[in-house]
């Protein structure tokens, strides 16, 4: 990573033509580098948030182009810097060159997420606001984009920053005790202490649902379609997608491959795996296909086993049926448009507690209940209008500072000593400034912000 006070500049709308293009330039040189490039009218250089009319100048001072520049001044700008946002007609060529000439005056090409990266370290907003402006750009639905918009707004923050504050003074109470023993500072009562821990812990498992569904509203759910050739798997891809992704044939065997692809159902976004037929191989290439689709069954997070209802029952079926355990699954009954020679009674046999839906890929028939009991699973009843914005990375971090908070409940019930419980509430306290950024690296925030595209 460069120096935090070079003066940085990129192109910050998308690449190809548009009405317009936008190149940003961030850093202490920021205006004198846009004065060198443009060529204002008799009202000079704009004052700030103004936009005002310039000419773009090449290299020769020759005018290439009619701009509108906007001048931000640090510290109140996105970066926390001074800041000069150039609006030339879209297109590729006459951004490049404006961009071109800011580089050859001095400025640096941002790195990827680089403005972010200054709004963070600036103080402009911390660290899991400026993921959740990742997550804004990557929404593909409405409902990602408003959980994204509450964790930018600083919703997940505050809370997080409440626990993390609660944790800091628990801890602080128990070290002065340790500390300075001599004082007779009041001791610390173990059990208003375990209460005040359990109060923290169930307000983190509150926050870790809400997250956990922005987490499915951002990363979505891959569900994998399995089963024994020739039962419509392919055709229920097709169906869901409501496109022929894939090849359907009445030969069995004809997906040697995985194929995957998104659809989006109330906000979730479903990643539908299609596998092939899973038999005795009849070569090697089948072989291969088999092996892969094994290893997608062991990734997904709903197995949708498809049987076809029209055909008994084979002791395969069964025998499939029931190595899915206790994994997220859905037994579907194709082919609902013929005569079943399975029912729901006879699937709930073999698995009790199992879900089952009949359906028919060819004429749509139960379709929307399997999107349905897709949803319910990836869900598990929470409301999705409630969930925050987060990286797997935060999640895992919030769970890290729930497990610290109930060992250091263990502890207290053993007696184990005031030292050990004040060590575990310091253990869950970083994980949460860790959440903020508060306690971050280089390489955490190299890791984070090289995901970002350049011009963010």
């Amino acid at each position: 990573m460069h120096a935090p006070s070079d003066t940085v500049a990129a192109i910050s709308t998308a690449w190809g033509e548009a009405g317009i293009a936008v190149v940003r330039v961030s850093g202490s040189c920021a205006v004198p580098l846009a004065r060198s490039i443009l060529r204002f009218g008799p009202k000079g250089f704009p004052p700030p948030r103004t936009m005002r009319l310039a000419a773009l100048l090449d290299g020769a001072d020759n005018a290439i182009d009619q701009v509108l520049a906007v001048h931000f001044p640090g510290p109140h700008s996105f970066t926390g810097e001074d800041v000069v946002e150039v609006h030339t007609h879209g297109g590729t060529l006459v951004a490049q060159l404006c961009l071109e000439g800011l580089l050859r005056r001095g400025a640096r090409m941002a790195e990827p997420g680089e403005f972010t990266r200054r709004a963070f370290l600036n103080g402009r907003m911390d660290l899991s606001q400026a993921e959740s402006v990742l997550g804004i750009i990557r929404s593909r639905s409405e409902e990602a984009l408003r959980a994204a918009a509450r964790t930018l707004s600083g919703e997940f923050s505050e809370f997080v920053r409440q626990i993390r504050d609660e944790l800091l003074t628990l801890q602080g109470d128990l070290e002065v005790g340790l500390d300075f023993p001599e004082d007779a500072a009041p001791a610390v009562d173990p059990i208003g202490l375990y209460d005040a821990l359990e109060t923290l812990r169930i307000t983190l498992r509150d926050l870790e649902d809400r997250c956990s569904l922005g987490l499915l509203l951002r990363e979505g759910i891959r569900v994998v379609i399995s089963g024994r050739p020739n039962v419509g798997k392919s055709s229920l891809l097709n169906a869901l997608l409501k496109q022929s992704r894939a090849i359907v044939t009445a030969v069995p065997g004809t997906t040697r491959d995985i194929i995957e692809e998104t659809v989006t159902y109330r906000g979730i976004p479903i990643r539908l795996v299609d596998t092939a037929g899973l038999r005795v191989p009849s070569d090697e290439v089948e072989a291969s296909g088999i092996e892969r689709a094994r290893a997608a069954l062991k990734q997904a997070d709903i197995c949708l086993w498809l049987l076809d209802g029209s055909a008994p029952l084979e002791d395969a079926d069964r025998d499939y049926i029931r190595s899915l355990g206790t994994r997220e699954s859905i037994i579907v009954l194709n082919k609902a448009d013929k005569a079943l020679a399975v029912t729901e009674d006879d699937l709930r046999a073999i698995v009790p507690e199992g879900r089952t839906l009949a359906i028919s890929a060819k004429t749509g028939e139960g379709l929307d209940a399997l999107k349905e009991a897709i949803a319910a699973i990836a869900t598990a009843g929470g409301a999705l209008d409630v969930g925050l914005n987060v990286t797997a990375r935060q999640l895992s971090e919030l769970r890290a500072c729930a497990e610290a908070i109930a060992e250091a409940q263990r502890v207290l019930e053993a007696d184990m000593g005031q030292d050990v419980t004040a060590a575990l509430l310091g253990t869950a306290r970083k994980a949460l400034e860790r959440t903020l950024g508060i306690a971050a690296d280089d390489d955490l925030l190299d890791s984070i912000f090289s995901r970002f595209c350049v011009g963010k």
